[in-house]
Protein backbone atom coordinates (compact mmCIF):
# COMPACT_ATOMS: atom_id res chain seq x y z
CA UNK A 1 0.00 0.00 0.00
CA UNK A 2 2.78 2.24 0.69
CA UNK A 3 4.27 1.70 -2.67
CA UNK A 4 1.07 2.47 -4.47
CA UNK A 5 0.23 5.75 -2.16
CA UNK A 6 4.13 6.52 -3.37
CA UNK A 7 3.24 5.94 -6.90
CA UNK A 8 -0.04 8.27 -6.62
CA UNK A 9 2.43 10.57 -5.54
CA UNK A 10 4.94 11.14 -8.07
CA UNK A 11 2.35 10.12 -11.63
CA UNK A 12 1.20 14.05 -11.42
CA UNK A 13 4.94 15.21 -11.16
CA UNK A 14 5.75 13.11 -14.21
CA UNK A 15 2.61 14.53 -15.94
CA UNK A 16 3.67 17.82 -15.28
CA UNK A 17 7.54 17.23 -16.61
CA UNK A 18 6.19 15.51 -19.47
CA UNK A 19 3.37 18.55 -20.13
CA UNK A 20 6.51 21.04 -19.33
CA UNK A 21 9.01 19.42 -22.33
CA UNK A 22 6.37 18.93 -24.27
CA UNK A 23 5.63 22.92 -24.25
CA UNK A 24 9.63 23.56 -24.16
CA UNK A 25 11.07 21.31 -27.10
CA UNK A 26 10.37 22.12 -30.38
CA UNK A 27 11.75 20.35 -33.46
CA UNK A 28 12.06 22.33 -36.66
CA UNK A 29 12.87 20.96 -40.34
CA UNK A 30 15.80 22.22 -42.73
CA UNK A 31 13.15 25.05 -44.24
CA UNK A 32 11.44 25.88 -41.37
CA UNK A 33 12.24 28.45 -39.05
CA UNK A 34 10.67 29.54 -35.77
CA UNK A 35 10.22 33.43 -35.50
CA UNK A 36 10.47 33.56 -31.24
CA UNK A 37 8.73 35.99 -28.89
CA UNK A 38 8.92 36.71 -25.30
CA UNK A 39 6.41 37.64 -23.83
CA UNK A 40 4.77 39.19 -26.59
CA UNK A 41 8.33 40.98 -27.83
CA UNK A 42 10.23 39.92 -30.76
CA UNK A 43 13.25 38.02 -29.38
CA UNK A 44 15.36 35.76 -32.21
CA UNK A 45 14.70 33.56 -35.09
CA UNK A 46 15.48 29.88 -34.49
CA UNK A 47 15.92 26.54 -36.11
CA UNK A 48 16.24 24.69 -37.86
CA UNK A 49 16.96 22.08 -35.18
CA UNK A 50 15.84 21.55 -31.55
CA UNK A 51 14.34 24.73 -29.91
CA UNK A 52 14.17 25.07 -26.40
CA UNK A 53 11.39 27.36 -25.29
CA UNK A 54 10.38 28.79 -21.86
CA UNK A 55 6.83 27.19 -21.31
CA UNK A 56 3.40 30.52 -20.89
CA UNK A 57 6.63 33.06 -21.40
CA UNK A 58 7.45 32.56 -24.84
CA UNK A 59 5.73 32.02 -28.27
CA UNK A 60 7.01 30.22 -31.41
CA UNK A 61 5.24 31.25 -34.71
CA UNK A 62 6.98 28.88 -37.63
CA UNK A 63 7.41 29.64 -40.91
CA UNK A 64 8.09 27.99 -43.96
CA UNK A 65 11.45 29.15 -46.06
CA UNK A 66 10.36 27.00 -49.41
CA UNK A 67 8.89 28.37 -52.61
CA UNK A 68 5.33 28.64 -52.78
CA UNK A 69 3.03 28.89 -56.14
CA UNK A 70 0.45 30.99 -56.01
CA UNK A 71 -2.20 30.76 -58.42
CA UNK A 72 -4.13 34.12 -59.52
CA UNK A 73 -7.32 34.22 -59.98
CA UNK A 74 -8.25 34.97 -64.04
CA UNK A 75 -8.80 38.90 -64.24
CA UNK A 76 -10.80 41.03 -66.50
CA UNK A 77 -8.32 43.27 -68.06
CA UNK A 78 -9.76 45.83 -70.77
CA UNK A 79 -6.25 46.79 -72.57
CA UNK A 80 -4.75 49.86 -73.75
CA UNK A 81 -6.82 49.71 -77.31
CA UNK A 82 -10.08 48.72 -75.22
CA UNK A 83 -10.05 44.84 -75.95
CA UNK A 84 -11.71 43.25 -73.29
CA UNK A 85 -9.74 40.09 -72.33
CA UNK A 86 -9.39 37.41 -69.57
CA UNK A 87 -5.56 36.82 -68.19
CA UNK A 88 -4.52 34.48 -65.20
CA UNK A 89 -1.19 34.03 -64.28
CA UNK A 90 0.88 31.99 -61.29
CA UNK A 91 3.48 33.31 -59.00
CA UNK A 92 6.90 31.55 -57.57
CA UNK A 93 7.55 33.44 -54.21
CA UNK A 94 9.38 32.20 -51.16
CA UNK A 95 9.78 33.89 -47.41
CA UNK A 96 13.38 35.72 -47.03
CA UNK A 97 13.14 37.21 -43.84
CA UNK A 98 11.07 35.51 -41.35
CA UNK A 99 10.48 38.11 -38.58
CA UNK A 100 9.23 40.94 -41.39
CA UNK A 101 6.73 38.16 -43.27
CA UNK A 102 5.15 37.39 -39.31
CA UNK A 103 5.36 40.74 -38.09
CA UNK A 104 5.12 43.90 -40.58
CA UNK A 105 1.98 41.49 -42.52
CA UNK A 106 -1.34 39.79 -40.75
CA UNK A 107 -1.30 37.16 -43.73
CA UNK A 108 1.36 37.61 -46.05
CA UNK A 109 0.14 34.64 -48.55
CA UNK A 110 -3.20 36.57 -49.02
CA UNK A 111 -1.48 39.94 -49.09
CA UNK A 112 0.62 38.65 -51.84
CA UNK A 113 -2.56 37.29 -53.85
CA UNK A 114 -4.50 40.60 -53.36
CA UNK A 115 -1.71 42.67 -54.41
CA UNK A 116 -0.92 40.11 -57.50
CA UNK A 117 -3.82 41.07 -58.91
CA UNK A 118 -4.42 44.74 -58.64
CA UNK A 119 -0.91 44.38 -60.37
CA UNK A 120 -1.48 42.26 -62.89
CA UNK A 121 -4.22 44.45 -64.07
CA UNK A 122 -2.48 47.65 -63.68
CA UNK A 123 0.29 45.94 -65.82
CA UNK A 124 -1.74 44.53 -68.62
CA UNK A 125 -4.04 47.55 -69.21
CA UNK A 126 -0.81 49.52 -69.78
CA UNK A 127 -0.66 47.59 -73.18
CA UNK A 128 -2.25 46.71 -76.48
CA UNK A 129 -3.23 43.35 -77.22
CA UNK A 130 -0.41 42.53 -79.59
CA UNK A 131 1.50 43.00 -77.21
CA UNK A 132 -0.22 40.27 -74.49
CA UNK A 133 0.07 37.54 -77.19
CA UNK A 134 3.80 38.36 -78.41
CA UNK A 135 5.98 40.13 -75.71
CA UNK A 136 4.68 37.58 -72.80
CA UNK A 137 8.42 37.38 -71.62
CA UNK A 138 8.45 41.42 -70.96
CA UNK A 139 4.99 41.66 -69.46
CA UNK A 140 6.42 38.64 -66.82
CA UNK A 141 8.84 40.72 -66.09
CA UNK A 142 7.41 43.85 -65.42
CA UNK A 143 4.92 42.90 -63.47
CA UNK A 144 7.50 40.26 -61.54
CA UNK A 145 9.48 43.80 -60.43
CA UNK A 146 7.11 45.43 -59.65
CA UNK A 147 5.51 42.94 -57.02
CA UNK A 148 8.89 41.71 -55.66
CA UNK A 149 9.56 45.98 -54.90
CA UNK A 150 6.28 46.23 -53.05
CA UNK A 151 6.66 42.89 -51.54
CA UNK A 152 10.44 43.46 -50.07
CA UNK A 153 9.18 45.70 -47.08
CA UNK A 154 7.39 41.73 -45.89
CA UNK A 155 10.44 39.97 -45.98
CA UNK A 156 9.01 38.47 -48.95
CA UNK A 157 11.38 37.46 -52.79
CA UNK A 158 8.91 36.94 -55.99
CA UNK A 159 11.41 35.10 -57.99
CA UNK A 160 8.88 34.31 -60.97
CA UNK A 161 5.94 35.12 -62.90
CA UNK A 162 4.25 33.69 -65.87
CA UNK A 163 1.37 34.74 -67.37
CA UNK A 164 -0.63 31.55 -68.06
CA UNK A 165 -3.90 32.49 -70.13
CA UNK A 166 -5.03 35.22 -72.27
CA UNK A 167 -8.52 34.30 -73.06
CA UNK A 168 -10.42 36.56 -75.82
CA UNK A 169 -14.01 36.64 -77.46
CA UNK A 170 -14.32 34.82 -80.55
CA UNK A 171 -15.21 37.83 -82.94
CA UNK A 172 -11.83 39.03 -81.86
CA UNK A 173 -10.17 35.74 -82.83
CA UNK A 174 -12.02 35.92 -86.32
CA UNK A 175 -10.48 39.63 -86.59
CA UNK A 176 -7.28 38.48 -85.59
CA UNK A 177 -7.23 36.05 -88.01
CA UNK A 178 -8.10 38.32 -91.11
CA UNK A 179 -5.51 40.50 -89.90
CA UNK A 180 -2.68 37.72 -90.17
CA UNK A 181 -4.23 36.66 -93.44
CA UNK A 182 -3.61 40.49 -94.87
CA UNK A 183 -0.29 40.99 -93.34
CA UNK A 184 0.83 37.67 -94.98
CA UNK A 185 -0.72 38.89 -98.54
CA UNK A 186 0.76 42.08 -97.79
CA UNK A 187 4.53 40.59 -97.27
CA UNK A 188 3.93 38.13 -100.06
CA UNK A 189 3.15 41.24 -102.18
CA UNK A 190 6.28 42.84 -101.40
CA UNK A 191 8.35 39.94 -101.68
CA UNK A 192 7.09 39.34 -105.02
CA UNK A 193 8.19 42.85 -106.27
CA UNK A 194 10.99 42.85 -104.39
CA UNK A 195 11.68 40.18 -106.39
CA UNK A 196 10.93 41.53 -109.93
CA UNK A 197 13.36 44.30 -108.88
CA UNK A 198 16.01 42.33 -108.41
CA UNK A 199 15.59 40.47 -111.48
CA UNK A 200 15.02 43.01 -113.41
CA UNK A 201 18.65 44.70 -112.24
CA UNK A 202 20.41 41.67 -113.15
CA UNK A 203 18.71 41.03 -116.51
CA UNK A 204 19.97 44.97 -117.24
CA UNK A 205 23.58 44.17 -115.81
CA UNK A 206 23.59 40.92 -117.94
CA UNK A 207 22.45 42.96 -121.19
CA UNK A 208 25.44 45.57 -120.67
CA UNK A 209 27.90 42.58 -120.37
CA UNK A 210 26.54 40.93 -123.37
CA UNK A 211 26.40 44.08 -125.59
CA UNK A 212 30.10 44.15 -125.02
CA UNK A 213 31.23 41.88 -127.41
CA UNK A 214 29.05 40.21 -130.01
CA UNK A 215 30.96 36.56 -129.48
CA UNK A 216 28.57 36.44 -126.11
CA UNK A 217 25.34 36.82 -127.68
CA UNK A 218 26.54 33.89 -130.16
CA UNK A 219 27.92 31.93 -127.02
CA UNK A 220 24.47 32.64 -125.37
CA UNK A 221 22.30 31.30 -128.50
CA UNK A 222 24.14 27.94 -128.69
CA UNK A 223 23.37 27.52 -124.81
CA UNK A 224 20.06 28.02 -125.02
CA UNK A 225 20.13 25.89 -128.06
CA UNK A 226 21.89 22.69 -125.73
CA UNK A 227 19.32 23.10 -123.07
CA UNK A 228 16.78 23.04 -125.39
CA UNK A 229 18.47 20.18 -126.66
CA UNK A 230 18.36 18.35 -123.54
CA UNK A 231 14.77 18.53 -122.52
CA UNK A 232 14.12 16.35 -125.45
CA UNK A 233 11.74 18.46 -127.58
CA UNK A 234 10.58 18.42 -130.79
CA UNK A 235 11.19 21.66 -131.17
CA UNK A 236 13.74 23.33 -133.05
CA UNK A 237 15.28 27.39 -132.44
CA UNK A 238 17.24 28.85 -135.07
CA UNK A 239 18.56 32.24 -133.56
CA UNK A 240 17.85 35.31 -135.37
CA UNK A 241 20.62 38.09 -135.26
CA UNK A 242 19.11 41.41 -134.92
CA UNK A 243 21.67 43.31 -136.79
CA UNK A 244 20.13 41.01 -139.91
CA UNK A 245 16.93 41.85 -139.35
CA UNK A 246 17.56 44.99 -139.73
CA UNK A 247 19.88 44.15 -142.76
CA UNK A 248 17.00 42.73 -144.36
CA UNK A 249 14.35 45.14 -143.36
CA UNK A 250 16.53 47.64 -145.06
CA UNK A 251 16.49 45.99 -148.56
CA UNK A 252 12.78 46.80 -149.75
CA UNK A 253 13.47 50.50 -148.67
CA UNK A 254 16.57 51.17 -150.80
CA UNK A 255 14.75 48.98 -154.06
CA UNK A 256 11.81 51.43 -153.40
CA UNK A 257 14.12 54.57 -153.28
CA UNK A 258 16.26 53.43 -156.66
CA UNK A 259 12.88 52.83 -158.72
CA UNK A 260 11.06 55.83 -157.94
CA UNK A 261 13.27 58.54 -157.20
CA UNK A 262 10.39 61.35 -157.71
CA UNK A 263 8.35 59.41 -155.10
CA UNK A 264 11.60 59.77 -152.81
CA UNK A 265 10.67 63.23 -153.92
CA UNK A 266 7.63 63.80 -153.49
CA UNK A 267 7.94 62.54 -149.96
Amino acid sequence: MNMLNSLAYYIPAVILVLLFLTAAIKVLREYERGVVFTLGRFTAVKGPGLILLVPYVQQMVRMDLRTVVLDVPTQDVISRDNVSVRVSAVIYFRVIDPERATIQVENFMQATSELAQTTLRSVLGKHELDDMLAERDKLNADVQKILDAQTDAWGIKVANVEIKHVDIDESMVRAIARQAEAERERRAKIINAEGEQQAAQKLLEAAQILGQRPEAMQLRYLSTLNVIANERSSTIVFPFPMDLKEFLSGIPRAADRSGDPGRDEHV
